[in-house]
């Protein structure tokens, strides 16, 4: 059971910028991502990475904006975000798809998930 841990949420003022980070206990061998939920809304996709990390996906929201990342040796994916606006404010989730899923998916399709991390965009 691979177990992720995020870390890096807090507060930042619009314009600015924060990197979130996840540590996987383990090697997925799989595509991960990042998700976010803000209050009284549904999770909704963010990014996803492949295993190699040639391959990234973006939600539009956040494209041109944040960009993800992974380490394969450290077991991790980050996520620089910037240029954050308000409507960023969420707690954010990372992500790990099965064994073998190589390709990131939009959707949920993922079987491991962290606790979450908030992050806090104030205008």
């Amino acid at each position: 059971q691979v177990q992720l841990v995020e870390s890096g949420g807090g507060s930042v003022q619009a314009g600015g910028s924060a990197r979130l980070s996840c540590a996987a206990s383990e090697r997925t061998g799989s595509a991960m991502g990042w998700f976010r939920q803000a209050p009284g809304k549904d999770r909704e996709f963010v990014a996803g990475i492949s295993w190699t990390g040639s391959e990234t996906l973006y939600a539009d929201a956040v494209k041109g904006r944040f960009i993800i990342s992974r380490d394969n040796n450290l077991n991790t994916v980050d996520l620089q975000m910037n240029r954050l606006e308000p409507e960023d404010t969420a707690t954010y989730y990372c992500a790990a798809r099965r064994f073998w899923m190589m390709t990131p998916a939009p959707t949920d399709d993922y079987d491991y998930w962290g606790q979450g991390t908030l992050l806090t965009v104030s205008s």
